[in-house]
């Protein structure tokens, strides 16, 4: 039996800080989106990692540990997209080099970048109720999370619930801007590198 696909997938990068809301408007557009839709998150790539033994390794050993774990993730989401899966993709792009990867290893891929912005007092009101973060990592992504340029959609979950986001994104996916807004990052981005 032999695979072939007529097309790639399309990616909703939903991109915001730890406790911004991704996962919970990822879960909304699963029920809100015409076409079966498959919700990756890197906290699921990040649960498959054995913990004891990362909690062995020094800080170097970590750091290189976790870059390899985040490029591995970035392959994993482009590789179910050219095989024709569409995909919600929750991520932090809290580093540069990760925004890079994947505006790499992404090309050619239908990219729609989505901007969840929540205000700062909101983040570390949730971060307290949820007890599973560092107080203040939220706050401490904030901006480096959101300077990378313009978004396709942007939803603001400080007054917004999940549902209202995804249904603002799922009637916004017809009016998407051409170029999008990976396309032009792409472009300003990886060519000014060379």
């Amino acid at each position: 039996m032999s695979f072939t696909t007529a097309r790639t997938g399309q990616i909703l990068l939903l991109n915001g800080t730890s406790s911004s809301g991704k996962s919970s408007i990822a879960e909304q557009l699963l029920l809100v989106l015409d076409r079966p839709f498959f919700h990756m998150p890197v906290d699921a790539i990040n649960a498959m990692r054995a913990r004891r033994r990362t909690l062995e390794l020094d800080r170097d050993e970590q750091a290189a540990a976790l870059a390899r774990t985040r490029a591995g993730f970035h392959r994993a989401v482009a590789g179910m997209a050219q095989a024709g899966n569409d995909l919600v993709v929750d991520y932090v792009l809290s580093e540069q080099w990760r925004l890079l990867d994947c505006l790499t290893v992404f090309s050619g891929l239908d990219v729609v970048f989505i901007g969840v912005r929540c205000s700062e007092q909101e983040l570390a009101r949730r971060e307290k109720a949820r007890g599973d973060r560092h107080p203040g990592q939220a706050a401490a992504q904030l901006q480096q999370v959101h300077s990378y340029g313009a978004y396709d959609i942007e939803c603001d979950t400080t007054t917004t619930n999940p549902r209202d986001c995804a249904l603002t994104i799922e009637k916004s996916l017809d009016q998407l801007p051409t170029p999008r807004a990976f396309d032009r990052l792409r472009t300003e981005l990886l060519r000014s590198r060379n």
